[in-house]
């Protein structure tokens, strides 16, 4: 006579309730990383800023030597003097050019959209609100307004200030924080590495602690790397653009530079801001200003991003930029300037995975 097997029903009961649970806890995480994306992107952005710091202070550290402490502060106290320095040197000329590159971008905006309105090509997008002056327009007497206009106008006004004081104060917030957090994690980079090794089973530790420094290493150099390409960048382009002519030259070599810490998508934005403040010029400048940009791009894709980064981050282009659509997409603006970082932390976690899997095989290439 058999007798029935009573163990299999309640073992794949377990099972099913085990597959339920994974599922709920990792819908549970994406929507906790949905939610919370702003504030995780601003702490991965303080940790890039405390990795920063870091390889600042290993390489001061072949220099002059010294305890780690010693080397931070003075890291710091260089970085915040040369800031300032440059602030009180340039300032004043970086903001006179910036309103005059404002004023200038502005105007040939304008007239693109008249160019275009001229042509039937609908240019509702590129309206900025400018008052109409027809001869239909009301008469003077007739815009002045009542008491109630005023009152609605003040609340209007101070509803803006406050708008503009909120966005103000977040984004000192947010500077405070990246800077905080990066100073606290470069003072002692070892105790929080440690810290989070302790949270990870016996067994994988060696293995989190290879895939830990590992990660830390590839950043270090992406953000060196990225140091000295965004500087090159900034001193060409300014340097450029005066022997050109174009206003705002020191301006546009600035933000320049600071978009090439996003790729591809800010050498495009850099490169329409750069040509929209040539066309006042005359043709000879802008072409000039335009073979410029060209040269600039050549220079960071050609020689720049493959010498000082090659053993940084190596991904496709087109992986990248499908990367920054869909980052853009789905978190805005703070998606599309850590794409690049985010990209390789990824790169480094599945590598290491598919090491210890035993996966780490080479790709067979057709002949």
């Amino acid at each position: 006579m058999t007798i029935p097997d009573t163990t299999a029903p309640p073992a794949l009961w377990r099972q099913i309730a085990a597959g339920g649970c994974a599922i709920v806890g990792f819908t549970a995480f994406l929507a906790l990383v949905w939610y919370a994306s702003a504030t995780l992107f601003l702490l991965f952005a303080g940790i890039l800023f405390g990795v920063f710091l870091t390889a600042l202070s290993d390489l001061l550290k072949r220099v002059i030597g010294g305890g780690d402490g010693l080397r931070l502060a003075i890291v710091c106290v260089v970085f915040t003097a040369a800031l300032a320095a440059f602030l009180v040197l340039y300032g004043a000329t970086i903001a006179e050019q910036a309103d005059v590159l404002t004023a200038t971008v502005k105007s040939q905006i304008s007239t693109v959209k008249a160019f275009l309105d001229r042509h039937g090509v609908d240019t509702s997008f590129l309206d900025f609100g400018t008052l109409s002056t027809t001869d239909n327009a009301p008469s003077a007497t007739s815009r002045l307004p009542n008491a109630g206009a005023i009152a609605s106008s003040t609340s209007t006004v101070l509803n803006q200030s406050l708008k503009i004081l909120a966005a103000l104060f977040s984004t000192v917030g947010n500077i405070f924080i990246v800077v905080l957090l990066g100073v606290l994690l470069a003072a002692q980079p070892l105790v929080y590495r440690d810290g989070m090794l302790r949270l990870v089973p016996m067994r994988h530790r060696a293995a989190a602690a290879v895939l830990f420094d590992d990660l830390g290493e590839t950043l270090r150099r992406w953000l060196l790397g990225q140091l000295v390409t965004m500087t090159t960048i900034a001193v060409v382009v300014s340097i450029g653009l005066s022997v050109i002519g174009i206003p705002g030259a020191l301006a546009l070599g600035i933000q320049t530079g600071l978009l090439t810490f996003i790729p591809t998508v800010g050498g495009i934005i850099a490169g329409t801001i750069i040509v929209l403040a040539s066309l006042g010029s005359g043709w000879a400048a802008l072409i000039s200003a335009f073979a410029l940009y060209l040269v600039v791009q050549v220079l960071e894709g050609n020689v720049l991003t493959p010498m000082i980064q090659r053993r940084a981050i190596e991904i496709p282009p087109a992986t990248i930029f499908g990367a920054q659509i869909l980052l853009a997409f789905l978190f805005g603006l703070w998606g599309l300037a850590l794409t690049l970082p985010l990209i390789a932390v990824i790169k480094v976690v599945m590598r290491h995975v598919y090491r210890e899997a035993g996966l780490d095989m080479p790709i067979a290439v057709k002949t």
